[in-house]
């Protein structure tokens, strides 16, 4: 039998194997990512809210058990249901970006695509949708009606329909203009077996397109940094993505997440967690963009925590792996799709990067989020 170091060694080649520091390092990481998360803050704070560690000790710690469900304990980003034999997917989000118009797009676009990804990545086509608006005592007539258009915008062009809604106003100072909240139905492609218990040792991690554009388009928006930077966000609708690496990987095509809160790195590590394999990234392979790249470098930031609001993260059988990518570069907007690292055997549930200069790091989860209020 091979031990856990020489799996790791053959997992990673001589080259890479870990030195004994490196395996105690590991081991304790291990130890504490095996323990169940709690919930045991006294109140609640920006963090929660970040897609982090401190979301994750909330929604285990907390919301699961008080709830008692397994479809919440499997959920990714959409419920699955089947009715009269027709499988569904269910997905609600709620949204609260300040500003609500930002560099490539706005909040009720915002709104529209992230409903529609998150059916996307699960696996379904998106059919409908259902809106609520909270209005703020205050909000200028021509502030609503433009987001209003951008809904209807939105929605045309990912081919959903809105089919109920609601509305609400709160006093003056309640809200920042105003809240979207959403929920959305796709049907589950027959296509699609995605889970994440599905991921296998050799399995590719591809990423669609360059990551951390939404997240810094919305930091420079509100104006905190003299930089003067031209980013845009990449909002947009992911089934077309979704379309074509189901097409082109069929039952090959393991999972897939898109990357919005906390961005690539707790997508990767929340599946690494909940599959128990090691994920191991080539941080050279990752597709940046220039600007991007120079904001987070002069803020401290890593761009792989960034959010991004049309970026997936799929895996894929190796003998799939280079179909999968080159149908999802004939897609709009992911051109730039790039395999970015592949599944281990060890060291489970933690991600590994291999830095441009050629040494390695853990990718651990943050607490919270560098830019909270992105989406």
């Amino acid at each position: 039998m091979t031990s856990r170091a020489g799996a790791r060694e053959a997992g990673t080649g001589a080259r890479n194997a870990p030195s004994g520091r490196e395996e105690r390092i590991l081991d304790i990481i291990e130890t504490a990512r095996a323990k169940r998360p709690r919930f045991r803050d006294e109140r609640v704070t920006m963090a929660h809210g970040a897609g982090g560690k401190a979301t994750q000790a909330l929604v285990e710690g907390l919301f699961l058990p008080a709830y008692g469900s397994p479809a919440l304990a499997a959920l990714g980003d959409a419920g699955l249901l089947a009715l009269d034999g027709v499988e569904l997917a269910l997905t609600t989000d709620a949204f609260v970006v300040t500003p609500l118009r930002f560099p490539g797009g706005s909040i009720g676009e915002l709104a529209v695509n992230g409903t529609v990804n998150d059916l996307a990545v699960a696996g379904a086509r998106p059919l409908a949708l259902s809106l609520s608006l909270i209005l703020e005592e205050g909000l200028a007539a021509d502030a609503l009606r433009a987001e209003a258009e951008a809904i209807a915008r939105a929605a045309a062009a990912a081919g959903v329909e809105l089919i109920a809604g609601d509305t609400k106003v709160v006093e003056r100072g309640h809200a920042d203009g105003m809240y979207v909240t959403t929920a959305g139905i796709g049907r589950r492609d027959p296509r699609a077996a995605l889970s994440p218990a599905a991921l296998r040792p050799g399995d590719r991690i591809l990423l669609s397109g360059a990551v951390g554009a939404h997240g810094t388009a919305i930091m420079l928006a509100r104006g905190e940094f003299e930089l003067g930077a031209e980013i845009v966000s990449d909002t947009r609708s992911l089934w077309p993505a979704a379309d074509a690496l189901l097409g082109a990987a069929g039952p090959a095509l393991r999972c897939m997440r898109d990357a919005t809160r906390g961005g690539v790195a707790s997508v990767l590590n929340e599946l690494a967690r909940a599959s128990g394999v090691g994920l191991l990234v080539r941080e050279a392979a990752v597709p940046l963009q220039a600007p991007v790249a120079g904001a987070c470098e002069l803020l401290g930031i890593d761009p792989l925590y960034v959010a991004n609001e049309g970026v997936l993260v799929a895996f894929a059988a190796p003998e799939a792996a280079d179909a999968a990518l080159a149908a999802l570069r004939t897609v709009p907007g992911c051109a730039q799709a790039a395999a970015i690292g592949e599944v281990r055997e060890q060291p489970p549930g933690l991600v590994l990067v291999e830095t441009s200069f050629g040494g390695r790091r853990v990718m651990d989860q943050l607490v919270g989020d560098p830019l909270p209020r992105i989406c």
